[in-house]
Parts: structure tokens; sequence; C-alpha cells
């Protein structure tokens, strides 16, 4: 192929020099023979025409080269195709197909392990409550006999959610979020099965600004939870409900209305009253400001506290109100501290997993609410990337009126605990944590509990 077309590169290369010469030459020539200048221009005007010729010969011959070559290239690619077998397609339909044509759907969760061995002084936790599964402030015992230590282990806590997400071609976005846990009625025992139902954490639908349905109360910050072993931390000391709402946010302001739920200690003490009697929602507000050291947020909290019987003839309402201040303050890139402190009357369903209740009734059946303070502080530090560890210190107590409430309610509840979380690989923490607390009573009567508790959990 080179001997092909490589040949008349050599008359190019002749004709242009002669071509060159010949016109460096013709100003002498034409001064000593004008006569045949009209020759030469028309013989220099030939060989242009030659050159032009050969030019447009090379050009051609590289084209015809440069097409063979893509031909060659791809029957060989066709040949390989032909020779790989095809990938199936992983999904032949969108996986909601009843969702907007926009929506991406995404899922996630973890699996964890609990175990714990606790030790309680003034009596044992009683076997299949709470208390066994998480720490529980308010079931601490008091006035009993200690029955030594107990091993509990469980995966109830494993949970996994669903989103579906979308941005409308007008640029309105919209959610819908599903999550849920094990944390349900048991359908089986420890015998053998140690099965349990799935129950819902979260539900609800977002749009723009909006949002309806289950969630974090507004009146919650989620985001101060230190890094704990346990379900929750420093359970006496925060905040925590999960409910029913409509809410408005509006940078970092939100608002909302909030399932009611009134709970009741009866005149002289004795079992909580649970009441739904209120037509009135709950209403909070939240203020959230964040940078770069950390957050803090202020919220608000406005009730109407309601009980009717009509059997008895009970009918009486009181307001409730309260105040919660927390954040999250980075001194550095391997520490940081995490606090809250809340502050109210009638609030006690939202504090410390209704530790004590919002009112007691006195003896006209008028209620009258119970006072709470309650609050906690964690530091967190990193050793390592793999390693961190956390150090908190959690505590609530209560204004009751023992001349209605008696002298066998909550005064105070108080713990401390210290865990190390290991990640020796990626979304896999082992932890291990230490907890001491202890509760005491308006009569003085008190209990502890001691505790270490273990978790393995993988998320993804």
């Amino acid at each position: 192929m080179y001997r092909l077309f490589n040949p008349p590169r050599r008359p190019r290369m002749t004709a242009l020099a002669v071509a060159i010469g010949i016109g460096l030459a013709a100003p002498g020539l034409a001064a000593a023979q004008t006569d045949t200048e009209k020759a030469l221009e028309a013989r220099i005007a030939q060989l242009e025409a030659l050159v032009q010729t050969l030019i447009d010969q090379q050009q051609q011959t590289e084209q015809k080269i440069g097409e063979q070559v893509k031909a060659q290239v791809a029957e060989a690619a066709a040949t390989q195709a032909a020779a790989t077998p095809a990938a199936d397609a992983i999904q032949a339909k969108r996986i909601t197909p009843g969702a907007n044509p926009s929506t991406t759907f995404s899922y996630g969760g973890f699996i964890k392990l609990d175990a714990m061995l606790t030790e309680t002084s003034d009596g044992e936790i009683p076997d299949g409550s709470v208390g066994r599964l998480l720490y529980l402030p308010g079931g601490i015992p008091v006035g009993g006999r200690s029955e030594g230590t107990d091993l509990d282990a469980h995966a109830q806590f494993s949970r996994f959610w669903l989103a579906a997400d979308s941005t409308l071609d007008s640029g309105d976005k919209l959610r819908g979020y599903f999550e849920f846990d094990l944390f349900g009625g048991a359908l089986g025992n420890e015998i053998s099965t140690n099965t349990f139902g799935v129950t819902v954490r979260h539900a609800y639908v977002s749009w723009n600004n909006w949002l309806a349905g289950q969630t974090w109360s507004n009146f919650q910050d989620v985001a101060a939870l230190p890094d704990a072993v346990d379900f929750i931390g420093p359970t006496e000391g925060t905040t925590f409900v999960r409910q029913s709402q409509v809410r408005y946010s509006n940078g970092p302001w939100s608002v909302a209305l909030e399932n009611p739920e009134t709970i009741v200690t009866p005149f002289g003490g004795g079992a909580r009253i649970s009441s739904d009697d209120g037509a009135m929602p709950d209403l909070t507000v939240r203020y959230r400001h964040a940078g770069t050291w950390g957050h803090v947020t202020l919220a608000a909290l406005l009730r109407n506290l309601k009980l009717e019987n009509p059997a008895t003839g009970l009918d009486d309402s009181t307001a409730g109100y309260g105040l919660s201040f927390s954040g999250k303050y980075n001194i550095d890139a391997a520490n940081d501290i995490r606090y809250m402190v809340n502050w109210g009357e009638g609030i006690n369903r939202y504090l410390g997993l209704a530790i004590t209740n919002d009112a007691v009734l006195d003896a006209g059946g008028n209620l009258e609410t119970i006072g709470a303070t309650t609050g906690y502080v964690a530091w967190r530090h990193v050793f390592s990337p793999s390693v961190r560890g956390n150090l908190y210190y959690s505590a609530a107590f209560f204004d009751n009126d023992t001349e209605y409430t008696g002298t066998a309610i909550t005064k105070n509840v108080q713990s401390v605990a210290a865990n190390v979380i290991w990640s020796p690989l990626s979304k896999l923490d082992l932890g291990l944590e230490a907890r001491y607390g202890e509760r005491e009573l308006e009569s003085g009567a008190d209990g502890d509990l001691k505790r270490l508790h273990f978790h393995a959990k993988y998320s993804f």
C-alpha cells in the first residue's frame, strides 16, 4: 500500500522545486529575454496546475485510507459484540409506576442487636416490659428487693425506611416517607421464635414548606441527641414524641398543630388516666439557627389539657405550656458538646417517655398542672477515624403538689452514662455503654439501676 500511494509524492516535490526555481529565475530572464515572458508564465501556470492536481490526489488517497481503517474497526467491534452475550436489563418497568414521572425511590435502614446486663437495687424490672429493652427512667424499681443481674438480648430496634421524592416541572417538590421498626407487640415469645410486629415510626407527605403526617414533634430537637448505644440515651432529660401533625416551615422557623393527648394522676395518686377528650391541637413553634460551629434551637409548646367523664360528672380543662432550649457546639474536629434544657407546666407527656403526668386532679375534680425541669449535657470525642466515645449526664425534676398526688410519685430521676463505639468496617458499629441511674419518690424512697449495654449495628 505504501508503494501504491507514495510515488506521486516525488513528482509533486520535483515539480514544485522546478516551479520555484523558474519563479526565482524569471525576473532575471525577463530582463534579458522579454520576448519569451509570456511562454514562461504559461509554463509556470501549467506547473502550478500540476502541483494542485497532485495535492488533490494525495488528499483523496488519505481519505480512502481513513475510510478503510474505520470500516475495519467497525467490523472488528461488531464481531466482538456478536461474541459477547447481551446483559439482561435490571428492570423493565419503573419501581414507582403510580408516581410522578420525575419520582426517585430510595430505601435504607439498619440491623441492630442489643444485649444488656441489668442490675436494680430495689426490685426487678418486670419481664417483657419496655424497661428490659431500653433505658426507661420512670421504670426504675423503688421499694422492692433485688433479684440479681438479668441478661436481655433482642433485635427489635432494627428498622427500615422508604422514600419517594419528586420535583415537578413547576419546580414544586413532593416527598412521601415511611419508616418502620420491630418494636411492636410480641407475636411470639423468647422460648422459640422471638417474633415481633412491624410498627410505624414515621409516615408523612411533604410538599414545598408543608408537612402532614406522623413524625417527630416540632418541639423536639433530634439533632442534639448524643451518640448513644441505648435507644435514646439521655432519656430523662430530653423531649421525645412522634405523632401526627400539620407543619409549616420557612427558613429557620417552623410551626405545627399536633395531636393532643392528656395524661393525668388521680387525686391521691394511682394508675395513670389517659384522656383524648381535647378538641384543640397542641401548638408548637421552633426557631433553629445553624452554622459551621453547630446549631441552637428554641422551641415553645402551648397545650389545652382536658379530662371529661360523664359517668362521674368530671369535666375540666387547663392550659399547659413550656420551652425547650437545645443545640450542639463543635469545639473542634474531634470534640463537640450537645445539650438540652426543658421547662414547663403540663408538658410531661413530651419529656422522658412520660416519666410522670401532665396534671393531677384535686379534691374537687379540677386539673392542676405538674411542673417539670429537665435537661442533659453530653461530650463526644473522636479518638480515631474508627473509634469514638461519649459521656453524658441527664436529669429530670418534677414539682408535685403532694396534697393531690400523694408521695408515691416520682420526684426526680437522673443518670450518667459513658460509651465507646468502634467501627471496624464502614457502616458497622460495635458499641459498649455503661450506665448508672437512680429514681427518687416524693416519699424519699429511691432505687438505682446499673446496666452494661452492648450493640452491633449495620447501617445501609
